[in-house]
């Protein structure tokens, strides 16, 4: 457990000044804009800056907001006047508070700004354990923005038990280097400062079962949300989805922990558009969005119904569908001017007919692969002397050449013809020869059978049985050989 240094010597009331932040003999501070705008326009932020000489120890709040923020007579005025209490702190409180700002990183214009929006940081007594906490046992590490936006929108009473729901976070798992990632991902106020302690510890209870401390790192701002009308209904309303699957829900939210950001209403009208437009069940649906679950980021308009209407033009029914959107279901997600356009026009002039099951496959195949590699791949077909014919038959044997690397090809296609001396032929009978691994299957496997057998075996005969068959049938022909 994470705990706070004791408190030095400069403690607020100590009249010594802070060792790690001490005075200088001169210094120079930019005056931000304080007052209203009846103020002289001298002390705004484009003011020249002000030159503070101090020859001799401060005697008065006033003095120390001069060497310290750079403030002139009225906007200290201006900040004794709206928190009375600034006049019952000496000075030396006053500059071990400004240090202590200083060494979480609110300095400059930043801390100019918080004391003129929120002046009960140089007063409030909850601020110094804080920042000894922050300071000390987070290394100061927590963004200075993340801390200023805190102190100015948070009552300050609230900052007590900060510390102790950190160390409750590392205590349920969070690995101490990534607790600063998530104190600088969240809002501070709503996911530490107003939650009890109880209400952390029971949000972390139930999501213990889906992910629990993996999902809060990917996503910290799970941490803001309010257990009883965000994140159950949330996650049962997936639970209710998948059947029950406890496992299955932990898998999508492990999978895309910014699910849970969705509203119930939101998920139930893309679940609604899939139900009623594309004829698929709730089990059907939940397994695409077990594959797939950013389907709950795609616009329902702009990418769902056409892609899907396209789908049923093309001739495929509810199961087909199904079947396209577990393997494909990237389709879903593409954009259509930049990705899925240059593809249809591709597989067009390949000799695809538009709106055709065929077609429908081929497109389906090709979502994993860019546009730019697609034409190397094609345009590497036709370098061999294929024709636009022979690509279309390869494809329609073996959607996925396509989406191959078309580095990957080539290194294949030279193995092929000028290590195994075969026809480029052998391919339109057995495109697949193209998606097995160059080095661990082609290679590993040639070599075998060519000194058992020589040179003359087929390659679909030599790459699609199983290894355990060709390890069997390897020991046999030895035998035989023997």
């Amino acid at each position: 457990m994470l705990m706070s240094p004791r408190p030095p010597a400069f403690f607020p009331h100590s009249q010594r000044s802070p060792p790690s932040a001490p005075v200088p003999r001169s210094a120079t501070f930019s005056s931000p804009k304080l007052l209203n705008s009846s103020q002289p326009s001298g002390i705004g932020l484009r003011a020249p800056l002000i030159h503070v000489q101090c020859c001799r120890v401060n005697s008065s709040p006033d003095v120390e907001f001069k060497t310290e923020l750079g403030l002139n007579e009225r906007e200290t005025e201006s900040l004794l006047t709206r928190d009375p209490d600034l006049r019952l702190k000496s000075v030396g409180s006053l500059r071990a508070r400004v240090a202590y700002l200083k060494s979480v990183g609110i300095r400059g214009l930043e801390l100019c700004h918080l004391v003129a929006k929120c002046p009960s940081v140089l007063a409030a007594d909850e601020i110094d354990p804080f920042i000894l906490f922050v300071h000390g046992n987070l290394d100061g590490n927590v963004d200075p923005m993340q801390l200023k936006r805190l102190f100015m929108s948070t009552e300050l009473r609230f900052l007590v038990g900060f510390e102790e729901k950190v160390n409750l976070l590392i205590d349920s798992g969070f690995p101490r280097e990534k607790i600063v990632h998530v104190l600088n991902n969240v809002n501070l106020m709503k996911a530490l400062c107003l939650k009890p302690f109880a209400e952390i510890e029971r949000l972390l209870n139930f999501l213990s079962c889906y992910g629990g401390v993996d999902l809060i790192v990917r996503h910290p701002p799970l941490l803001d949300f309010d257990m009883d009308s965000q994140l159950i209904p949330r996650v049962e309303y997936l639970l209710k989805l998948s059947g029950e699957d406890e496992d299955a829900t932990g898998a999508v939210l492990r999978k895309l922990p910014t699910f849970l950001k969705y509203r119930v209403e939101h998920l139930e009208s893309h679940v609604e558009l899939l139900r009623s437009y594309a004829g698929l069940d709730d089990q059907e649906i939940f397994r695409i969005i077990l594959v797939f679950p950013n389907i709950v980021s795609a616009s329902k308009e702009r990418k769902l119904r056409p892609r899907i209407s396209f789908l049923k033009e093309c001739g495929l029914n509810s199961n087909e569908i199904f079947k396209f959107l577990t393997k494909a279901p990237l389709f879903l997600g593409l954009s259509f001017e930049g990705n899925i356009s240059y593809k249809l026009g591709f597989l067009v002039k390949i000799g695809y007919k538009y709106r055709t099951k065929e077609f429908a496959v081929a497109i389906g195949a090709v979502t994993r692969t860019s546009c730019e590699n697609m034409q190397k791949v094609i345009e590497l077909f036709l370098s061999y002397g294929f024709s636009c014919e022979d690509v279309l038959l390869m494809s329609k044997k073996h959607p996925q050449i396509l989406q191959y690397n078309s580095h990957s090809l080539e290194e294949k296609v030279e193995y092929l013809v000028g290590e195994m001396g075969r026809d480029l032929d052998e391919l339109l009978d057995f495109p697949a020869f193209l998606g097995y691994k160059l080095d661990s299957r082609i290679k590993h496997r040639y070599e075998v059978k060519k000194k058992i057998i020589g040179e003359g075996m087929s390659i679909n005969k030599l790459l699609s049985v199983s290894s355990e068959r060709f390890a069997k049938k390897k020991l046999e022909e030895l035998v035989h050989e023997a």
